[in-house]
């Protein structure tokens, strides 16, 4: 039994931390021990991958885990099932999410969230990691802050739109297929002289459209995030043509402001009618296939990080990875902010598209 009198002060303060610690960890043990793991929004090659690190992260601390399928869908219809290291074999290298994806219109209502909580009590689900973007991530908050639910929220979105990291799961392979299909479009561009507008995703964030745009060596990239000045654009086609480059490629995100590839293709046609023009929409193409090697190490490492955040207590935090380092920030912020595309980019892309 400890003796105040006859210790030290030092002693004392040993003998106070070992009883804090000790306190935190009977806190911790008691406040998570089974989690529920959850795919929201739209899908992104290496959700599975982080779904795996999940599980066997779990696992290995000893917690049970529960996957729930179709996202917050399946939370309110209690569509839950339990999982273990078995049940994430073979999934690494899959595209999509084994547990399927779905919007819900009943968890944005608060009688909604009170069923899917009543799911998770019934289970015993005490922490939960939401692999989505800023959308779900807003679900997370207002569910966590009504029931006390501790959420981690890991970047899965091809989008890269999201503040706190510098990548986000699904955005490096979806960028590759991007780049894969317009190396083939610049073949046929060249082969009949044709300036192609080729639409990418990304309905309010330019990142697919620039990176894929600067890879593929495209003559102008139309992003939401900067305002595009069409006569411009009309202007250095215009200059283009009478140095005779009649090989053109224009990367146009879809939630640009001239509504996509094919009302940008409608004006320039009408003001250079001698240019043969043509529209290519990759479409959800660049959701789906194998994850590259990135998705898969970045996925693996978030998924493992956000256990690890439940384990230690940590409420509402967000994931990321910045500067190759691990970097957490509070859930609130990464909904509210959003990764800005840097002037430096769109110097660059006026710069080698001259």
């Amino acid at each position: 039994m400890f003796n105040l009198k006859m210790c030290t002060f030092d002693t004392f303060i040993i003998h106070l931390r070992l009883i804090a610690g000790n306190c935190v960890s009977l806190k911790m043990v008691k406040k998570v021990t089974k989690i529920g793991v959850l795919t929201s929004g739209g899908d992104a090659p290496g959700m599975n991958a982080a779904i795996r690190a999940v599980v066997r992260t779990g696992t290995y601390y000893g917690l049970e885990m529960f996957g729930v399928l179709r996202g917050y869908a399946g939370m309110v219809d209690g569509d839950i099932i339990p999982m273990e290291s078995k049940s994430v074999a073979n999934i690494i290298q899959r595209g999509g999410t084994i547990l399927k994806t779905a919007r819900s219109k009943e968890f944005y209502l608060k009688e909604g969230r009170q069923k899917a909580y009543n799911h998770l009590v019934k289970y015993g689900i005490n922490g939960l990691v939401i692999i989505g973007g800023d959308g779900s991530f807003r679900g997370a908050q207002a569910f966590s802050n009504e029931f006390d639910i501790p959420c981690i929220g890991v970047p899965g979105t091809i989008d890269k739109d999201i503040a706190g990291t510098d990548f986000t799961i699904g955005f490096d392979t979806a960028v590759n297929t991007a780049v894969q299909a317009i190396d083939k479009i610049r073949d046929t561009a060249e082969a009949h002289d044709r300036l192609f507008i080729i639409e990418v995703m990304g309905r309010d964030a330019g990142y697919i459209a620039l990176h894929s745009g600067i890879a593929t060596g495209a003559e102008n990239i139309l992003i939401p995030e900067r305002k595009t000045v069409i006569e411009d654009v009309i202007k250095g086609l215009a200059e283009k043509e009478r140095r005779e480059k009649l090989v053109n490629l224009i990367v146009v995100a879809e939630g640009e402001e001239f509504g996509g590839a094919n009302e940008v293709a409608r004006f320039i046609q009408d003001r250079l009618p001698q240019q043969e023009v043509r529209v290519c929409i990759l479409g959800h193409i660049q959701r789906g296939g194998s994850p590259s090697c990135f998705d898969r190490l970045i996925a693996s490492r978030m998924g493992y990080a956000a256990v690890e955040c439940l384990i230690e207590g940590r409420h509402n935090i967000f994931v990321g990875i910045l500067n190759n380092r691990m970097h957490y920030i509070p859930l609130n912020e990464a909904v509210k902010k959003k990764q800005r595309i840097s002037e430096e980019w769109m110097k660059i892309v006026k710069i080698l598209s001259s």
